[in-house]
């Protein structure tokens, strides 16, 4: 339980420092880029060496791809009924579409599962949720973030991708795996205690970015952006996994969790430093994390009973 006490904390205190002005107002852009550019590197070089993988581990990492690519097309559907611009769409997409499984899902999954439901989390994270906001993600950000009018460029869309240091970290993990390189364990260490400040930080950003004023305009965008994350997302898996494969085990369960988890900070923090539309991507963070662990109790009950 301490892991859920940090996570509440830690929003809590960033709502408290947001209100209060102690820090100025640019501080999340600070929290932001400490988080792309030194933590998640870090923390991607600490972990992504040496994962096992298994149909445990492939069924989550499948699972969030699967719903980036329903996200996708629900939100390009719905755009034709309701008279949203790209920024708004572009922003539903990417962060309704992608779970925060790392500091969100791993205390959920070891609090669950012990370290095996944590090292399922690590992977479906790494090569799953990750690797959609390094590629897809940052793709579709770029698509969506140029004018009504204006042309994609491609080429600007793969420098983002090539250039984004958390993809830039999993590929050198990659290669270190297939070399079957082995870690100093002082380097290994050192990695760990520089990305350590992460979850820390990350849930800080978001409870000092948290605001609940709603938009007239983001009304209709955000309900059916938390419908999808909290409810549509996790039917989807749970109807592909548990009622077409016939899969009732721990990967089948965790994925189900893991597509209805709070929408991912880091894809967020990429978006709005893109320019898609801001307000509407803070309540998505903002409301889709704590409405996404009262539901998990529940969805807990049911898996367990199948």
């Amino acid at each position: 339980m301490t892991n859920l006490y940090f996570l509440f904390a830690c929003l809590l205190l960033g709502f408290v420092l947001q209100k209060t002005k102690v820090l100025p107002d640019n501080a999340a852009a600070t929290m932001n880029s400490l988080i792309v550019n030194v933590f998640l590197p870090a923390l991607t070089l600490r972990y992504a060496v040496g994962l096992q993988w298994n149909s445990n581990t492939l069924l989550p990492i499948l699972s969030t791809w699967i719903v980036f690519a329903a996200s996708y097309c629900f939100f390009t559907f719905l755009k034709k009924y309701y008279d949203w611009d790209k920024n708004t769409v572009g922003a539903l997409i990417v962060v309704a579409g992608i779970s925060s499984i790392s500091f969100v899902g791993y205390p959920i999954f070891e609090l669950l599962y012990g370290i095996e439901g944590l090292q399922i989390g690590i992977a479906m994270s790494q090569s799953g949720t990750f690797l959609v906001c390094s590629t897809l993600g940052i793709a579709t950000v770029s698509m969506f973030a140029t004018g009504e009018n204006q042309q994609v460029d491609w080429r600007q869309i793969f420098k983002d991708i090539f250039t984004f240091p958390p993809f830039v970290a999993f590929c050198i993990a990659l290669i270190i795996n297939f070399l079957q390189i082995k870690y100093n364990p002082i380097f290994e260490e050192i990695l760990g205690k520089i990305g350590a400040p992460f979850s820390c930080i990350a849930l800080i950003s978001i409870g000092f970015q948290m605001n609940f004023r709603i938009e007239k305009n983001n009304v209709s965008p955000l309900m059916f952006g938390l419908l999808f994350k909290l409810i549509l997302a996790p039917l989807l898996i749970f109807f592909l996994y548990f009622v077409c494969f016939k899969q009732n085990n721990l990967g089948a369960k965790i994925s189900v969790f893991g597509s209805m988890l709070g929408s991912m900070n880091t894809i967020g923090i990429i978006a709005i430093r893109k320019g898609l539309n801001e307000k509407l991507i803070q309540q998505l963070l903002a409301m889709s994390i704590p409405l996404s662990l009262v539901l998990l109790g529940m969805v807990q009950l049911l898996l367990d009973k199948i």
